[in-house]
C-alpha cells in the first residue's frame, strides 16, 4: 500500500513481523533476568541470518542479483549496531539508557536505509486477503500474543535446559534459540523467492539483522535491566561482526549471490561454533 521499493518492504516492514520472537524473547527474557538469553539470541540471530539464512538462498534460486548499494548500506549499519553493543555489554550490564540507546538507533539507521534506498523501482502491491483495518489490526495483535507467549515458555526452558547440560545460556541461546527464532525468516524468505520477489527475501534477512544488533537487544533492557556475561557476550558479537562485514563485502564485490558465496556463508556460520565453545 505504501508502493515502497520491495528490498525497502523486507528491510522495514517484513523484517519486524518475522523478527517478533527475538523481540518477544529479549523483554521475556530481562523480565526473568536473564540477559544472556537476549544478547545471546539477538546476536546469534543477527548472524544466523547473515550467513546460515542468506547461505540457504541459492538452494532455492541458484543465482541472485545483488545491488551493491543496499547491501553495503545495511552491511555498514547492521555492523554499527553490533559494535555499539559490544561496547555497552562490556561491563556486563544492560541497563534503561543502552536500551534507549539501542533502539533510537535503530530507528535512525531505517530511516537512512528508507531514504538512501528510496529512489528505486517500487512494484504492485500483492492481494491481501483482509482488507477491513479493524481485521487486520486484531490479527497483527492476535499474533503478538501468540509470539509473546511461545516466547515466555520458550526462555524458561532454554534456562532450565542450560542448567541441565551444564552449558552456559549464552551459548545455549546464540545457537539454539537462534535457529528457531529465525525460522520465520527462512519461511518467508524461501517463500518470497518461490513466487520471484528475491529483492524482498534479500531485504528481509539483512532488515531482520539490523533489527536483531539494535532493536531486539534493547527491546528487554529498556524495560527490565539485567546483568549479562561480558566475555561472551563480547566475543559473539564481535565475531558477529566480523561475519557480517565478510558477507557484505563478498556479496558487494561479487554482485551475486550463487552457491559459491552460500558455501563461504556457511563455512562462516559452522566457524562460530568452535569459536564460541572454545571460549564457552
Amino acid at each position: 500500500a505504501l508502493g515502497a521499493p520491495p528490498f525497502i518492504v523486507g528491510v522495514a516492514l517484513v523484517s519486524i513481523g518475522t523478527d517478533l520472537p527475538e523481540l518477544a524473547n529479549s523483554i521475556a527474557a530481562h523480565a526473568e533476568g536473564e540477559g544472556d538469553v537476549n544478547v545471546g539470541d539477538s546476536v546469534g540471530s543477527t548472524l544466523t541470518q547473515y550467513t546460515f539464512v542468506l547461505g540457504l538462498f541459492p538452494l532455492v534460486a541458484s543465482t541472485i542479483a545483488i545491488e551493491r548499494k543496499q547491501v553495503t548500506l545495511v552491511t555498514v549499519l547492521t555492523a554499527t549496531g553490533l559494535g555499539l553493543t559490544t561496547l555497552l555489554v562490556a561491563d556486563g550490564w544492560l541497563g534503561h539508557w543502552d536500551g534507549a540507546a539501542l533502539i533510537s538507533t535503530w530507528a535512525l539507521f531505517t530511516f537512512v536505509v528508507v531514504k538512501g534506498l528510496s529512489g528505486q523501482a517500487a512494484d504492485d502491491p500483492p492481494a491481501v486477503r483482509h482488507q477491513r483495518r479493524v481485521v487486520q489490526a486484531g490479527i497483527v495483535l492476535g499474533a503478538l500474543a501468540v509470539v509473546g507467549l511461545g516466547a515466555t515458555v520458550a526462555v524458561r526452558a532454554l534456562v532450565r535446559l542450560a542448567e541441565l547440560a551444564g552449558v552456559p545460556e549464552f551459548v545455549l541461546a546464540f545457537f539454539g534459540a537462534s535457529l528457531g527464532t529465525s525460522s520465520p525468516e527462512i519461511a518467508v524468505d524461501i517463500t518470497a523467492l518461490r513466487r520471484g520477489a528475491p529483492a524482498i527475501a534479500l531485504g528481509d534477512a539483512l532488515g531482520s539483522s539490523l533489527v536483531d544488533a539494535t532493536l531486539s537487544i534493547g527491546a528487554g533492557p529498556l524495560l527490565f535491566p539485567a546483568e549479562v556475561t561480558p566475555r561472551l557476550a563480547v566475543v559473539g558479537s564481535v565475531y558477529s561482526l566480523v561475519a557480517v562485514v565478510a558477507v557484505g563485502t563478498v556479496l558487494g564485490v561479487r554482485r551475486r549471490h550463487d552457491r559459491a558465496s552460500a558455501l563461504v556463508l556457511l563455512m562462516l556460520y559452522a566457524l562460530s561454533y568452535l569459536v564460541l565453545l572454545r571460549i564457552a
